[in-house]
């Protein structure tokens, strides 16, 4: 139901425009720098009148449009840094006092005379939550002193992030080391395009400071490993484990067991989702579900298998309660069960999974795992996975059955009879190919194989040429893996002179066609 809002009166109007009056010189010069830009931008309009219509004019909007974006960017960065700073002098001052004698909000007046060490500002903000007669002003208390530390700023930390934030958590640490790509902008919506090619963990600080100025965000812009992973997460609470590869699931979880550390873990792929919570109350850890790695063929990320954005965003908005309830100590959380989301039907199931186990090699009472065992272990030997995941790139032939883009290209200009047979599925090749090129999916390459052949033969007929000069076959595909194994079974099966192209579509469009788009 929606809310019903009251007119102000006239003296009420009157008053409020006073104070805003009496606010606008104290702006900080950051922000009247914003506005500055939005008056620049708009004599650039006015000033179009007195140009020459055309090219010239275009051109010159154009360039002034990228420097006000670029000025913007770098004012938001430097707004984040001090606020960022802000925060670190406040926390290190007796009872939250600054420099300036002002009070931070991120500090709870203690004795506020309510009987809880909530401030009026804070009753404000989170009246809401305070209403709730199962959380209330115990449950928020315990949330702002809560710390909370969320790996992984992608797909599925930007709704944990941006809701942990607004919750009021005490303190909220986020590991990333990757920068921010135009690709993320579908799923990953704690990023902005203005953040494009900086640092995820500074565009996620950014935007939880947008929301709440008010706690305190710790950006640790580097890869989680054994060597740094107890100092960092040892400092927190509650860890939300937003990661999309097998290595860091099982380091994080071994983390989470000897620190003593309740982990909310969540994982989003395709159409599909999942959610638990381990280590929690006795509850089993990620090794008592999973004690040997799944192989890496099952292994799906994002940028292979795709996901529909909407679906880590509802998984990672359930991690975010999780641990919310966790924090707050209300509810029950997630633990010995798991939550199953099916987004093309719209199900979701909660079904029960099995409780600790005594044979765990890192919970079980038989052998517990120290913090020295923990730092020694070979988590990517274990997962025979990178913990930074990179393109797979295969090298299953020879030489000479291997031809790189431009010499492809060549082959083009020249003239050359060929096939060019792309292996990639069919709603790949819906997004982008090569002209002229036959899509066979490698799944169907023994079943089609005739057809091939019938290409091979208009294209000698085409050229006068006959079947025994033997006409070239060239396999792509998108990154340059299953082209390779296309042509090792086109040469077993007689097509002896196919070759691939190494580095596939994305090969193409780097050395021979930036134009090419890549996905």
């Amino acid at each position: 139901m929606s809310e019903m809002t009251r007119l102000p009166l006239a003296s009420e109007t009157s008053t409020k425009a006073a104070k805003r009056r009496a606010l606008r010189p104290s702006l900080p010069y950051l922000k009247s720098s914003l506005l500055g830009s939005a008056f620049t931008l708009w004599d650039c309009y006015c000033d179009c009148d007195s140009m020459d219509h055309g090219g010239g004019e275009a051109s010159a909007i154009l360039r002034q449009l990228e420097d006000l974006k670029a000025s913007k960017s770098e004012i938001e960065r430097q707004i984040s840094a001090l606020e960022a700073r802000f925060q670190e002098i406040a926390l290190q001052q007796p009872n939250g006092s600054v420099s300036n004698g002002s009070c931070p909000p991120t500090i709870p007046s203690v004795g506020s005379g309510y009987g809880h060490d909530l401030s009026p500002q804070m009753i404000y903000r989170y009246s809401r939550h305070l209403l709730l007669p199962s959380f209330g002003v115990q449950g928020q208390s315990k949330l702002l002193k809560s710390s909370i530390l969320v790996v992984g700023a992608g797909g599925l930390g930007s709704p944990v992030l941006l809701y942990l934030a607004a919750s009021g958590v005490g303190r909220l640490g986020v590991v990333d080391h990757d920068v921010v790509e135009l690709n993320n902008m579908h799923r990953q919506i704690i990023h902005t395009e203005s953040f494009i090619g900086q640092p995820k963990v500074k565009s996620a600080a950014a935007a939880c400071h947008s929301i709440n100025s008010t706690i305190q965000v710790v950006e640790y812009q580097e890869p989680l490993r054994t060597s740094n992973a107890l100092e960092i997460m040892s400092k927190y609470d509650i860890i939300v484990d937003a990661t999309d590869n097998a290595p860091s699931r099982y380091m994080i979880n071994d983390c989470c067991v000897v620190l003593g550390k309740p982990l909310v873990s969540g994982a989003a792929v395709g159409l599909e989702g999942q959610l638990t919570v381990f280590n929690y109350n006795g509850g089993p850890c990620y090794r008592c579900l999973f004690p040997t790695p799944p192989p890496t063929t099952a292994c799906q990320r994002c940028s292979d298998a795709g996901v529909l954005g909407v679906v880590p965003g509802v998984i990672g908005c359930l991690q975010a309660l999780e641990a919310i309830k966790i924090a707050s100590a209300v509810g029950e959380p997630l633990s010995e069960r798991m939550l199953l989301f099916d987004a093309l039907s719209g199900r979701i199931r909660n079904v029960k999974i099995r409780g600790q186990s005594p044979q765990c090699v890192v919970c079980g009472v038989k052998a517990p795992f120290s913090k020295q065992q923990f730092q020694e272990f070979d988590y990517e030997n274990f997962t025979h996975s990178p913990l930074t995941p990179l393109p797979l790139k295969l090298n299953l032939l020879q030489p000479d059955s291997r031809i790189n883009s431009k010499e492809y290209k060549e082959k083009l200009v020249s003239g050359e009879a060929h096939v060019l047979v792309d292996v990639r599925p069919e709603h790949h090749f819906k997004i982008v190919s090569l002209p002229n090129s036959l899509n066979i999916p490698l799944s169907r390459l023994e079943a089609r194989l005739p057809e091939i052949t019938s290409a091979l033969k208009e294209k000698e007929d085409q050229r006068g040429t006959d079947s025994g000069s033997g006409g070239q076959v060239y396999v792509i595909c998108r990154r340059g893996n299953d082209s390779q194994r296309a042509v090792q079974y086109l040469q077993k099966m007689g097509f002896t002179s196919a070759k691939d192209i190494i580095g596939g579509l994305e090969g193409w469009a780097h050395e021979v066609d930036p134009n090419v788009p890549t996905y």
